[in-house]
């Protein structure tokens, strides 16, 4: 399965003291990646590299997101064949965190070309 250019591979995320699996960090990578590109308008989406900002960034957005994962409620619960689902979407609080989070990393840092990351003009 392809995830595109990922803003920070598994190997950076374990020099930083990640622990999840390889699979479970590709699926949350591009989920927060998701996130930064909304806030950012997809300013960052064609750069070869990012910068640490923006890979701090994602790897508190990873965390958080785990964070939220182990402790938010389950929506339903299967016997046979068993499954747990944890679709609640996401709260006011949470949506503020993550938007925390994005302007701590990303709210000084500008393009080349002088525009914040963040600019929504």
């Amino acid at each position: 399965m392809e995830f595109g250019v990922q803003y920070l591979s598994y190997d950076e995320y374990v020099k930083l003291g990640g622990d999840l699996n390889i699979m479970p960090f590709n699926l949350i990578e591009y989920e927060c990646r998701k996130d930064i590109d909304e806030h950012t308008y997809g300013r960052l989406k064609n750069f070869q590299e990012q910068t640490m900002d923006v890979k701090l960034c994602l790897n508190a957005l990873i965390n958080e997101k785990i964070l939220y994962n182990t402790t938010r409620g389950k929506s339903s619960e299967s016997v046979g064949s068993y499954a747990v689902t944890f679709d609640k979407p996401d709260t006011k609080e949470e949506k503020q965190k993550k938007l925390s989070i994005i302007q701590k990393y990303l709210g000084e840092s500008k393009l080349e070309d002088g525009t914040p990351y963040l600019y929504k003009g």
